[in-house]
């Protein structure tokens, strides 16, 4: 079981900064950084609070909140975003005196009575509509964290990446690039290979301006969940085309991580010979070399804001409501000011 001692050793801080930490404490003076890597390390560890741990005789008198996540446990914790989405989820919903269940994602459908007995359900990540309809039909309240559901049928947060993309294609235009190229992933339920909201988006920028080139997109199923090795694998196709890029935006930071090593092993200069750009902004970001630009989106706020819902509709709210949250660019090393 890990406590707080153990937290601050692999985090390298007190125990006192980590138990600040995880109980909000708001007057604490820390990075934001550092502490987005104290949350990270005790959802690996699986850290859970005494008094969550040692009040099982009561939990039958608590609100229970059971959170349906569309990845693996192995391939939430390789990806910080969705770690820091789900603290969210657990820190609101433990400050409301809600207990939280989580329910991972696997080749078979969860028991009903997990959804049943709860009093409401946070999903998290992207649904087909069948799924979407069945755990409407187990759940007493249902929230989508990170994707909104069309046809304004469920309450959800997230943020909107089709206007993320498009604010970061400007502003990288703005700066003089104009060959821009995207590495990215097929989306899990989509059959076209460019359908995956940000892959959409790009090609639709980039086809407005008159300057889309299919070489210069390229995306592929993910087995590995776009991690790494996905972007180590594009790289390599990329660099095959005729002309290189002036510029890649990559799905998210892991697979710029890897398109990072794969240039360096090419002995291309980033950002003299090629620029890159991602989204999510994982505190590995910041550590590259070059620090990579990265699309912020507010994960922790994302999964906060869905509990915020959740406890609206336990309160008594009956109409939809969907909330987007803003995503900020955080320029960095890996973007040259002007070509």
């Amino acid at each position: 079981m890990a406590t707080l001692k153990t937290i601050a050793k692999a985090a390298g801080v007190s125990s006192t900064t980590v138990w600040r930490v995880l109980n909000s404490d708001a007057t604490l003076s820390i990075t934001e950084e550092k502490r987005r890597i104290i949350i990270e390390t005790a959802a690996a560890m699986n850290y859970a609070p005494p008094r969550t741990r040692n009040r099982a005789a009561g939990l039958s008198a608590l609100r229970r909140v059971a959170i349906v996540h569309f990845l693996r446990p192995e391939h939430e914790l390789a990806d910080p975003y969705y770690v820091s989405l789900r603290l969210g989820i657990e820190r609101r919903s433990h400050e409301l005196k809600m207990e939280t269940v989580r329910i991972y994602g696997t080749d078979a459908r969860p028991e009903p009575a997990f959804l049943e007995n709860a009093s409401g359900v946070i999903a998290i990540g992207s649904f087909q509509e069948e799924q979407m309809e069945w755990l409407a039909r187990y759940s007493r309240h249902l929230v989508f964290a990170d994707s909104i559901p069309p046809d304004e049928a469920f309450d959800a947060a997230a943020s909107d990446l089709s206007v993320a993309m498009r604010k970061l294609l400007g502003a990288l235009q703005d700066k003089g690039y104009r060959r821009i190229a995207y590495l990215g992933w097929i989306g899990k339920f989509d059959s076209d290979p460019f359908g995956e909201i940000r892959c959409r988006t790009y090609v639709n920028w980039m086809r407005d301006q008159g300057s889309f080139d299919p070489a210069l997109c390229l995306t592929e199923a993910c087995p590995d969940h776009h991690g790494e090795n996905l972007g180590d694998r594009l790289a390599h196709r990329l660099l095959q085309a005729p002309a290189l890029p002036e510029a890649i935006v990559t799905c998210n930071d892991n697979v710029a991580m890897g398109v990072y090593r794969v240039l360096q092993e090419r002995g291309l200069n980033v950002p003299k010979d090629i620029a890159i750009a991602s989204f999510n902004d994982i505190p590995m970001a910041r550590l590259l070399n070059p620090p990579l630009t990265t699309v912020r989106l507010p994960a922790e706020q994302i999964g906060e804001t869905a509990v915020d819902l959740l406890a609206e509709r336990l309160a008594g709210r009956r109409l939809v409501k969907q909330i987007t949250l803003a995503s900020t660019l955080q320029w960095r090393g890996s973007i040259r000011e002007h070509l």
